[in-house]
């Protein structure tokens, strides 16, 4: 058998293994760690007041506060609900309002279309004739102001009503007037009766409609404001402002 020389080089010498710490040194590491922040725990614990040594009054004092606070976001909610509702309430009575504004609706319920807006006998007929029994009343196809209401020769009693545009609008040949000269009259108002006075014949309604002071066919005019007379159709505010 060959004898190894002392000199000749050990074949696992230069291999160093990596020192592996024992378990008990891990476990006394971890262990240190979770005893100190024990301590620091308890330390920090130790520095908090005791609920017994605290000032009744700062207590009665807190529980004020908080009572106020809690009062205070109650009202804050009320207020925010009442003014919803209050804002509600006012759209609803501003398209009240427009709808009353800007209604034209018809002025009889019932009656019977007899004549037309021209020359007749030789003479212009300024408005059209509507025929409905002695004492139907009759509303206001517009609202407005109510220039003059009285006797007014060939239109008999006779109701002159001045719209927000500057047209005027006659109801004439009333057996009865129910306004008077300065009220305010919204449509569908009820501001006479249909009678037979003045220069009539038959019991009839004559409606007459004034844009700068001069006659116009009324059948053209309120049909430009959505009310024809022959169909009998009011225009898209009649429902709004009638309810």
């Amino acid at each position: 058998m060959r004898q190894r020389l002392s000199s000749e080089p050990d074949r696992y010498r230069g291999r160093r293994r990596v020192p592996t710490p024992p378990r008990s040194r891990y476990a006394v590491v971890v262990t240190s760690a979770f005893v100190g922040a024990g301590v620091v725990a308890l330390g920090a614990a130790s520095q908090l007041p005791d609920a017994k040594a605290v000032n009744p009054t700062v207590l009665q004092n807190l529980e004020a506060a908080s009572s106020a606070d809690n009062t205070l976001a109650e009202r804050t909610a009320e207020g925010e609900r009442a003014s919803r509702g209050e804002d509600r309430e006012s759209s609803a009575k501003i398209t009240e309002e427009q709808a009353e504004a800007e209604a034209w609706l018809l002025p009889l319920n019932d009656y019977q279309f007899t004549s037309a807006y021209g020359v007749r006998f030789g003479k212009l007929h300024a408005g059209i004739d509507l025929a409905a029994p002695e004492g139907t009343p009759y509303m206001a196809v517009h609202a407005g102001e109510v220039t003059s209401a009285g006797y007014q020769g060939g239109y008999g009693y006779a109701i002159t009503v001045k719209h927000s545009d500057g047209t005027e609008m006659i109801y004439a040949h009333s057996r009865r007037l129910l306004v008077k000269s300065g009220d305010k009259v919204k449509a569908g108002q009820v501001i006479g009766e249909v009678g037979n006075t003045g220069y009539s014949y038959g019991t009839h309604l004559h409606l007459e409609v004034h844009v700068k002071g001069a006659p116009t066919d009324p059948i053209v005019f309120l049909r430009e404001h959505g009310v024809d007379i022959k169909l009998r159709i009011e225009s898209v505010y009649g429902d709004l402002a009638a309810s």
